[in-house]
């Protein structure tokens, strides 16, 4: 591990909130939903979340419903998701609301709903990501994800994420003088954990060599080395840790939740290479933990593309600066690694549902917890981060989750 500085840590007022654990978790594969539009998605994740949770039936038990969607005007023409999705699940009269802060809307409202049963505003949340990316294709679908970076200074003039992403993988590459091959490791580590994930948008495994083979997509980025957008759905509900253990044996703690943010357009920053809004939230949520990085057991990690997975490595103190792909080719991210990342397959093989990413982030480490992950599962699991991205790190929300003896 490599220690790593964090501005700002405060953990001043943290002793005034309540203890907040996840008591309910929900998920619909991740894959092109042709027959399936916003509200039914979000239906068959809480569903499972409810029964997960064992709330089903009796009297309404959630007081607030949390949605995460990133792009729902753009691809499905639907503003007011929030109270289309609790209309949709039948909790009528509660407090509804969506989220948006690009691809990590996931993490971010995870976080509104901890903060509401953490302050005692209420007491049992439900949080569920949505997205139809596959809604539209081609030069449409291209124009709406690429509303997430700046209208004026870069998407106004061309620039799409994948571009953007490329030209910080070239100055990574140029910087610590790597191949195109030294970022082949996240990817095939991605493909063998989601070939085991149901879940999963692709389940197909990764050979050695045929990454750099790989079409271009922006160079250097290949089709092997950024995330597939997909149609899917994610949902927890969260409550009182003290509540959570009344209601069953199988509560994940919350033990950190922060967010950060940088410079929106990517040549505003002085560091490039330093993604200082992951440093940041991770720091923070660090301190909240009372954790240090060495204490994780697993992370699941942004993997968009795989020099964003690289950065995250080096900003959260789990690699030197440039030696995020070192890490990865020495295998301390497989199952069996220091810290194992995209568990599931990540954004890359389980699929990228953009504003619902950051759920299943949440879901999948909470299943590793609980010893409930099927051949996916790290062995004692016991603490774990989300760590969830906006664009090309805008924004970036961090959660410490961790296992309740």
């Amino acid at each position: 591990m490599v220690s790593s500085s964090y501005e700002n840590i405060t953990t001043q007022g943290l002793n005034t909130m309540r203890d907040v654990s996840i008591i309910g978790v929900g998920q619909v594969p991740v894959a092109e939903h042709w027959s399936a539009n916003l509200r039914q998605l979000a239906v068959g994740a809480i569903q499972a979340a409810l029964t997960d949770a064992a709330l089903n039936g009796g009297e309404q038990p959630i007081d607030a419903v949390i949605v995460a969607n990133a792009l729902g005007a753009n691809l499905s023409a639907q503003n007011h998701v929030g109270t289309l999705v609790a209309d949709a699940a039948g909790f009528h009269g509660v407090e509804a609301v969506r989220i948006e802060a690009a691809d990590a809307s996931g993490g971010m409202a995870l976080r509104h709903g901890y903060m509401m049963v953490a302050s005692g505003l209420a007491e049992t949340v439900l949080v569920v990501g949505v997205e139809k990316a596959t809604e539209q294709s081609g030069p449409p679908r291209d124009q709406a994800v690429s509303t997430i970076l700046d209208s004026e200074y870069e998407s106004g003039v061309g620039a799409t994420p994948a571009a953007l992403a490329g030209m910080l993988m070239r100055r990574y590459m140029h910087e610590y003088n790597l191949a195109v091959d030294a970022f082949e490791p996240f990817s095939i580590n991605a493909h063998a954990n989601g070939s085991l994930n149901p879940n999963a948008m692709y389940r197909n495994k990764m050979r050695s060599g045929a990454f750099g083979k790989a079409p271009l997509v922006a160079d250097p980025v290949n089709l092997f080395d950024s995330a597939p957008e997909g149609d899917g759905a994610a949902a927890v509900i969260l409550t009182t840790t003290e509540r959570a253990l009344d209601l069953g044996p199988r509560p994940v703690r919350v033990r950190g939740s922060a967010a950060a943010t940088d410079t929106l357009a990517l040549h505003n920053r002085p560091d490039m290479l330093m993604l200082r809004a992951a440093n940041l939230a991770a720091g923070r949520a660090y301190a909240q933990a009372g954790i240090a990085p060495s204490d994780l057991h697993l992370a699941e990690l942004h993997d968009s593309f795989t020099v964003l997975t690289a950065l995250q490595l080096e900003a959260i103190g789990f690699a030197a600066r440039g030696q995020g792909a070192q890490v990865a080719a020495e295998g301390l991210i497989t199952r069996e690694g220091a810290l194992p990342i995209s568990t599931f397959g990540g954004l890359k093989a389980r699929g990228n549902p953009l504003g619902a990413t950051g759920v299943y982030q949440v879901v999948e480490i909470a299943l590793h917890l609980r010893r409930e992950a099927g051949d996916n599962q790290i062995e004692n699991a016991r603490l774990g981060l989300a760590l969830n991205l906006g664009g090309l790190g805008s924004t970036a929300v961090a959660h410490v989750l961790e296992r309740v003896e």
